[in-house]
C-alpha cells in the first residue's frame, strides 16, 4: 500500500483570512489517501478551523509567534520540530516575516521548500522593517515559489523570481458550486438581518490598516447622507476593529453600520448585499471582489487591488486620490434596482475552480516528492 505523503503547511493561525481560507478550500478535496496536510501555527489559541482539519486527519503544531527579538528561541524551536519529526519531506509556508527562517532550517534537513506570497503588504515601522529584513533572504532559499498573483510574487520575490521556472500563480482557489446567485437565499438573510428595504453596502475583510476601513467609513458616512435607509454589512475583524468602532461613533453612525465579525457565511452576506466596496490600500489579490462578482454583486474596488481581480464587468475601479465624493456618487448609482444573476462561469473561465486548482497542487507536491527521491538516491 502506497504511503500518504504528508505536506507541512505553515501559517501565522487557523482563522478565518485569506490564506487560511484557501488552503482550506484546497484540503477538502485533495484525495487524502495520497496527500495529507499537517499545519504549523504560530499561536497558543484554539483556531477556528482546528476541529475540521482534526476530522480530515491533519495534524496540528504550535511554535512561538516570531517577533523578531525571539530569533534564537524560534530558531531552536524549529529544529527541535524537525528532529522530532523526520516524516516530512516537503514544507509550504505562507508566512512572509518569518519563511527565511524556518525555510532555512527545513532545507538543513533536506525538506523541499515553498514559499507562497498572499499579499503585496507594505512595511512600515521598525516592525514592518524587522519582516522585510527576516523576510528578503526567502528567494534564495526556497526550491519553489507561489503566489496569489503576479503582482504579489513581484511584491515579495522580485521580478527575476517571477520570471523564472521556480514561480507559479495559483489562484485563490474557490468552491463554484457555492458561489451562484440565489435569490432565495437573499431573501432569507435580509430578513434575518431585518434588510428588507434597505440598500446594503457591504465589505469583507480584516480589520487592517491596509483594508483602509477609515476611508470606508467615512465614504459610508456621506453615501448615508444620501440615502438614509443605507446600510453598511462589514464582515470581518482584527486590531483595529475597536478604533473604527469609535469613529463609526464620531459619525453618528451605530444604527446604521453592522459589524458582523467573522463569519463562516460570507457567501450568504454576499446575497444580501446590494453592492460591495473594497477600498484597499494594497492587496495580493482581493479574493473577496472575485466571490462578490460571482453572485453577482456589482463592486467598487480601489485600484490598488490587481486587475487580476476583474472576472467580470460587475467591477468598478476607482482611485483613492479622486475625491470621496466620486466614490459616494458610483456606490449611490447602485441604490436603484438592477438585474442580479450568477457568475460562475467567469470563475471557471479564469482559473478559480477549485477542484483544478487542488488537482494541479496535488500532482506538484507528488512530483516534488519523486524529484527529492530521485535527486537523493
Amino acid at each position: 500500500m502506497e504511503q500518504v505523503v504528508r505536506i507541512l503547511q505553515v501559517l501565522g493561525s487557523l482563522e478565518i483570512g485569506g490564506a487560511e481560507v484557501m488552503i482550506m478550500n484546497l484540503y477538502r478535496q485533495l484525495d487524502r489517501s495520497q496527500v495529507q496536510f499537517d499545519f504549523v501555527i504560530h499561536t497558543t489559541e484554539h483556531c477556528f478551523f482546528e476541529d475540521e482539519i482534526s476530522r480530515l486527519g491533519g495534524r496540528i503544531y504550535r511554535v512561538p509567534r516570531f517577533s523578531g527579538f525571539n530569533i534564537l528561541q524560534y530558531m531552536q524551536a524549529w529544529k527541535v520540530f524537525f528532529q522530532s519529526h523526520p516524516e516530512y519531506q516537503i514544507i509550504h509556508s505562507h508566512v512572509a516575516s518569518s519563511s527565511a527562517l524556518h525555510l532555512g532550517i527545513a532545507k538543513q534537513f533536506n525538506l523541499y521548500t515553498i514559499a507562497h506570497s498572499h499579499s503585496v503588504k507594505m512595511f512600515h515601522g521598525v516592525k514592518g522593517m524587522m519582516d522585510k529584513v527576516f523576510s528578503f533572504p526567502t528567494r534564495w532559499i526556497a526550491n519553489h515559489f507561489f503566489a496569489c498573483s503576479k503582482t504579489a510574487g513581484q511584491a515579495r520575490f522580485g521580478n527575476k523570481i517571477v520570471d523564472s521556472n521556480k514561480f507559479k500563480v495559483i489562484k485563490n482557489a474557490l468552491d463554484v458550486n457555492r458561489l451562484g446567485y440565489s435569490p432565495d437565499t437573499r431573501e432569507i438573510y435580509r430578513k434575518q438581518l431585518n434588510l428588507d428595504g434597505k440598500f446594503v453596502v457591504g465589505h469583507v475583510g480584516r480589520f487592517d490598516a491596509m483594508k483602509n476601513h477609515d476611508f470606508l467609513i467615512r465614504l459610508f458616512s456621506m453615501v448615508h447622507e444620501r440615502i438614509p435607509n443605507a446600510v453598511m454589512m462589514l464582515v470581518g475583524d482584527g486590531e483595529q476593529r475597536t478604533t473604527i468602532e469609535t469613529l463609526i461613533k464620531r459619525f453618528a453612525l451605530e444604527d446604521a453600520v453592522m459589524m458582523l465579525g467573522t463569519r463562516s457565511d460570507v457567501v450568504e452576506l454576499l446575497q444580501a448585499m446590494d453592492v460591495f466596496v473594497f477600498p484597499s490600500i494594497a492587496e495580493g489579490l482581493g479574493i473577496s471582489v472575485i466571490e462578490a462578482q460571482a453572485t453577482g454583486l456589482p463592486c467598487v474596488v480601489s485600484n490598488c487591488v490587481p486587475n487580476d481581480v476583474r472576472i467580470t464587468e460587475l467591477i468598478k475601479f476607482l482611485d483613492l486620490k479622486d475625491p470621496m465624493g466620486v466614490w459616494a456618487e458610483t456606490i449611490i448609482n447602485y441604490a436603484t434596482a438592477h438585474k442580479r444573476s450568477s457568475q460562475t462561469d467567469a470563475l471557471t473561465d479564469n482559473g478559480y475552480d477549485v477542484i483544478m486548482t487542488a488537482g494541479y497542487l496535488q500532482a506538484f507536491y507528488l512530483d516534488a516528492m519523486n524529484e527529492d527521491k530521485r535527486v537523493n538516491r
